[in-house]
């Protein structure tokens, strides 16, 4: 039987279609994403351009559910959808275009999810890890082992919401990235109290970012569904992008064009956490909410 999760981010719609395969496991039968950038001109209204990508987006999705002859789907909104003033209006259009219902989660939901499809990619032992999951709205935060969750949160600083508070020029100056990291101190807080209390063995890093920072350094894989990287290897990475405009940045191998922009204060928000954390390894799960919410569907 087939089925079709579609994640409604703030930068990137994604579609993922699966089928139930050996020992219950699922079996990847399609996979899309499509950058739209909801946020682009605010967090707190999709403007008309991300309107128009949003919905286009959705028809082809809609197209492809068609043509594999899928039933079966759950779409989900996170952070944008959550925040935007004219998200039932976005939503209303998208289910009188393509018949897509979307439900909108909320941030401990979302947590929730993306820890289910993280266990799925990553052999966790009882040694706590902490999971980040960076988006454009919003950013969770797990501790957890392959047992129990100790702690979970999101909050407020995605990507878009740190490029639109703070990054204003190019390269980004020393200025705006110290007035992101105390913007970090003031916001992050109950991560900092949860961190004193769980010590955290490595870093999980899901999606987007650590998507681009596995491409860059990793050569061999130890698992299909996992990577790993040493934290050493973060910084000069770091250093590089972090001092390059965007127009240098842009012809950085392996470096998506789609990400290019985001990219900086993404790596100033996980060398934020580096420093908090200090551990030796970053690993990057292939899995992380939408295929949480298929296992759990």
């Amino acid at each position: 039987m087939k089925k079709a999760v579609i994640d409604l981010g703030t930068n990137t719609f994604h579609l993922l279609i699966v089928e139930d395969g050996a020992n219950g496991h699922l079996k990847e039968i399609y996979r899309k994403r499509i950058f739209v950038q909801l946020a682009e001109e605010s967090i707190t209204r999709i403007g008309a351009g991300a309107f128009e990508r949003g919905l286009t987006a959705l028809r082809e999705y809609r197209e492809a559910l068609d043509k594999h002859g899928v039933s079966n789907v759950r779409a989900f909104g996170t952070a944008a959808l959550r925040r935007a003033e004219n998200s039932a209006a976005f939503r209303a259009a998208i289910k009188k275009e393509t018949e897509i219902e979307v439900e909108v989660i909320g941030g401990d939901e979302e947590a929730r999810l993306i820890t289910e499809g993280v266990r799925l990619a990553i052999p966790m032992n009882e040694k706590p890890v902490l999971i980040m999951d960076i988006g454009g709205g919003s950013v969770e935060f797990i501790i957890a082992n392959n047992q129990e969750v100790f702690w979970a949160q999101s909050f407020p600083v995605g990507v878009a919401v740190l490029f639109n508070d703070f990054h204003k020029n190019e390269p980004i100056t020393a200025q705006e990235i110290t007035n992101i990291r105390r913007f970090l101190d003031a916001t992050l807080a109950p991560l900092k109290i949860a961190l004193r209390t769980h010590d955290v063995d490595a870093l999980v890093g899901a999606s987007g970012t650590f998507d681009v920072l596995e491409a860059m350094l990793v050569e061999v894989k130890p698992h299909p569904l996992h990577a790993i990287l040493d934290t050493k290897d973060f910084y000069p990475i770091y250093e590089k992008i972090v001092s390059e405009d965007l127009e240098k940045r842009l012809k950085i191998n392996k470096l998506p064009a789609q990400r290019a922009q985001l990219i900086v204060v993404a790596l100033v928000l996980i060398h934020y956490v580096l420093d908090l954390i200090e551990v030796e390894k970053i690993v990057v799960s292939m899995y992380a909410m939408k295929e949480g919410m298929l296992a759990t569907s």
